[in-house]
């Protein structure tokens, strides 16, 4: 496809999807099932409770390190009482918690000091990939998948590395590995067959890869500040929604990338060339994995 066809393609989706957000895009929902453990909050296997503070960064970045696909953690004990067991080498992961107690310890003290001690004390947890005897919950069953080739052949050809693992999809910057739920867990929608959901769902997060340092090094400089992360996400999905229509996937910009687009665009309300720029950055990296095929 010559460089000025796919560009006024480009073009036209971005204007598409723009149009889409002007109306109104509807809310965005992940096409696949999710268990009650996501990344997106680790919570206590437990008592069911996520947890907070400086332990929630503490468990993504360790989560994140060692490739676990759920946020359900606990400590040894605690998986004990659950009839599961921590497998035999695994580390745990620190964390932090606080114990109150009371200013006086029995002496006599002033009526007006009522104030308190707190103490942190550390305690380690290990994720439920660490344990056997654990029974993660039931998901829904869901339609057959159908592969399609030429979109399998486009991702590896670019020679990154995906691995199937857990029910969260992304990109992870440290081992330089996307991760994607595993295919059966994808489910049709009014937007797409179970198996355009998985691959619309996988280029996005090659997008995000394309954009690492060795790579295009994509920076978005001080004009975007802290929405740097927001605007990295609009990038990877106008870049899924270009790469979907060079593989055929679908002829037109699907309902659901103007709906997940319009979750980030919210943070953009003083600038109304973001998604522009964003488009822009989306095309040179569609662009850059295309080339990677010859």
């Amino acid at each position: 496809m010559a460089r000025s066809q796919t560009a006024s393609i480009y073009d036209t989706i971005t204007n598409q999807i723009i149009a889409s957000l002007e109306a109104g895009a509807g809310q965005f929902s992940l096409p696949w099932h999710r268990s009650n453990t996501s990344l997106s909050r680790p919570i206590n296997a437990v008592t069911r409770k996520a947890y907070r503070g400086v332990n929630v960064l503490a468990l993504w970045v360790s989560a994140e390190a060692q490739d676990f696909g759920h946020g359900l953690w606990a400590t040894y004990r605690q998986w004990q009482s659950l009839g599961a067991q921590v497998r035999k080498g695994e580390k745990a992961s620190p964390i932090v918690f606080y114990k109150v107690f009371d200013q006086t310890d029995g002496a006599e003290t002033d009526e007006r000091d009522c104030s308190v001690r707190i103490f942190a004390q550390a305690s380690h947890v290990f994720n439920v990939s660490q344990v056997d005897g654990y029974a993660m919950p039931q998901l829904p069953e869901t339609e057959a998948f159908d592969p399609i080739p030429n979109a399998d052949a486009f991702v590896a050809d670019t020679g990154a590395t995906v691995r199937i693992h857990g029910d969260s999809a992304h990109y992870t910057p440290f081992t330089d590995t996307i991760t994607m739920p595993d295919r059966k867990l994808f489910f049709g929608t009014e937007t797409g067959t179970a198996g355009q959901n998985w691959y619309a769902t996988l280029l996005h997060e090659l997008v995000h890869w394309s954009g690492a340092e060795h790579r295009l090094a994509r920076t978005f400089g001080k004009r975007f500040g802290d929405e740097a992360y927001a605007m990295e996400e609009l990038v990877a999905e106008l870049g899924s929604a270009f790469l979907c229509a060079d593989l055929g996937l679908s002829s037109e910009p699907r309902p659901d990338h103007a709906g997940y687009l319009a979750s980030w665009l919210k943070v953009f309300k003083a600038d109304n060339r973001a998604v522009f720029s964003a488009a822009s950055a989306a095309a040179k990296a569609a662009e850059w994995l295309c080339v990677t095929q010859t």
